[in-house]
This record gives structure tokens, C-alpha cells and sequence, in this order.
């Protein structure tokens, strides 16, 4: 089995990502970005996260939702009720996308190969936090600044990071990334 588990998120200068279970911003841009890059992949996230979506499930990707609620079922989704089963439903060697919220990124960035990152350059007042990016162990790959428009009034990047070193995730041999 190979796994590639990447993240996707949306955070501020100082890594905050929601509050009251919604998101901070509105980026027209960055929502574009993520439809792109997720279409037709597995998107794994918690229950919160699934509730606070616009569009349940999200069309033209599989939905694995993480529950605590051991047997719990959600129309049009694959369940999971840990973070290793989450993983089991990951196809081997084809990307899936870790999409939140804040607890479910911090416990699936040790498996992570990869990070998509919008940094909206920006303080907000949040509840939940994207937990900070240790240099040692990413490497930012790719950077693309992004100006205000008339849709938004931040200034963002998006960032691609990929891991360094050697890791090992469920399922998978350590190896070199």
C-alpha cells in the first residue's frame, strides 16, 4: 500500500482557520482552487467540518467522514471512526485530500506527504488553529501571490509544501519522500 495524504487549508498569519464552526474569509479564488484540486479524489474530514459545508456531500469526490459516533452513517459518505480508518479508505497511490477541521489536521499531519496551503496575510480572532509548519520537516516547493480584487480584500499566497524526510503512515514501509 502507498498512501499519498495531502492537506488543504485556508489559514491567516496566525494559523487560524474558523470560528463558531465557519470559515473566517470569502476567497472566490481559493474556493475555485480547491474544487480544482480536489474533483474527482477522496476528501477526508471531521463531522464538523462536513456539517459547516454549503453543499453536503461535496459533488464529484468521495466524502469519508470521521466520526466518534461509532456506527454512525451519513447519506452519500463512506464512514470512518478513526484516523486509521480514514486512512484505509485512501486509495493506494492516487492523492486524497485531508480538508479539516483543526483536530483532524493535527492528527493527520504526521501522515501527510503533502501541504496546499492559502496564506490569507492576515490576523483573525478564531477558535481553531492549523498547528505551525516545523521547517525542519517541509519543504516549501511552490509560492504564488495572489493581489486583492474586487471579490476580496486580502492578500494571499498559496503555498505548496512537500515533506523532507522519511515518515511512515499506516500501511506503508518507511521510505524517502
Amino acid at each position: 500500500m502507498n498512501k499519498h495524504i495531502s492537506i488543504i487549508v485556508a489559514v491567516a498569519e496566525n494559523n487560524a482557520i474558523g470560528k463558531g464552526n465557519k470559515l473566517l474569509w470569502h476567497i472566490s479564488e481559493d474556493l475555485k482552487r480547491f474544487k480544482r484540486l480536489t474533483t474527482g479524489y477522496h476528501v477526508v474530514m471531521g463531522k464538523k467540518t462536513y456539517e459547516s459545508l454549503p453543499v453536503k456531500p461535496l459533488p464529484n469526490r468521495t466524502n469519508v467522514v470521521i466520526s466518534d459516533i461509532e456506527g454512525e452513517l451519513i447519506n452519500g459518505c463512506e464512514m470512518a471512526y478513526s484516523i486509521e480508518q480514514a486512512i484505509e479508505k485512501c486509495p493506494d497511490n492516487k492523492e486524497s485530500f485531508i480538508i479539516g477541521g483543526g483536530s483532524v489536521y493535527r492528527q493527520f499531519l504526521p501522515f501527510a506527504d503533502k501541504l496546499y496551503i492559502t496564506k490569507v496575510h492576515k490576523t483573525f480572532d478564531a477558535d481553531t488553529f492549523f498547528p505551525e509548519i516545523d521547517e525542519d520537516e517541509w519543504k516549501l516547493i511552490k509560492k504564488e501571490d495572489a493581489e486583492p480584487d474586487g471579490k476580496n480584500d486580502f492578500n494571499f499566497s498559496y503555498l505548496t509544501y512537500t515533506r523532507k524526510n522519511q515518515h511512515f503512515t499506516p500501511g506503508n514501509k518507511k521510505t524517502s519522500r
